[in-house]
């Protein structure tokens, strides 16, 4: 398989969804639960062409990818404006409206990944003449850490 061109073939995904449609005993509810795959679902009309027994439904999406744009592009701002912006590493990858907190990087922003939050108060504590801001976003399992 070609990875992704063969996806694209309209007449394999005929009998893809033919075959699940085969499979179907009984109906089916899924919950999508990134809002990666949601994207993806509606971009690629994959929701409407799924046979009548599955329903998706859209769940809550993971932290990271239901971060709005404008929280995002609020992050790319401060880093623009000189503060040292401080995230987890999937974090920087996502689009704002007009480009990543990578993409402010590498246009010379201060953005730095992190591993724990205390590398944030640590850089902080090294930069004291420098606002830090630890763009902090996660499950609830993450904030106790977080909150140090």
């Amino acid at each position: 398989m070609k990875l992704l061109s063969e996806y694209r073939d309209p007449e394999l995904v005929r009998r893809m969804l033919a075959k699940i449609g085969g499979l179907l005993t009984r109906p089916w509810r899924i919950m999508e639960v990134c809002g990666g795959q949601t994207h993806n679902l509606v971009k690629y009309g994959i929701l409407s062409l799924l046979p009548g027994e599955i329903e998706l439904i859209h769940g809550p999406g993971c932290p990271v990818c239901v971060t709005s744009l404008r929280r995002i592009d609020e992050a790319i701002l401060l880093a623009e404006q000189g503060v040292i912006l401080c995230s987890y590493g999937d974090m920087l990858r996502v689009p704002g409206s007009r480009k990543s907190l990578l993409e402010a990087k590498a246009g010379g922003a201060d953005v730095r990944m992190l591993y724990s939050p205390l590398e944030a108060v640590r850089i902080a504590r090294e930069n004291p003449q420098r606002e830090v801001v630890f763009f902090a976003v996660g499950f609830e399992t993450t904030a106790p850490a977080n909150g140090l």
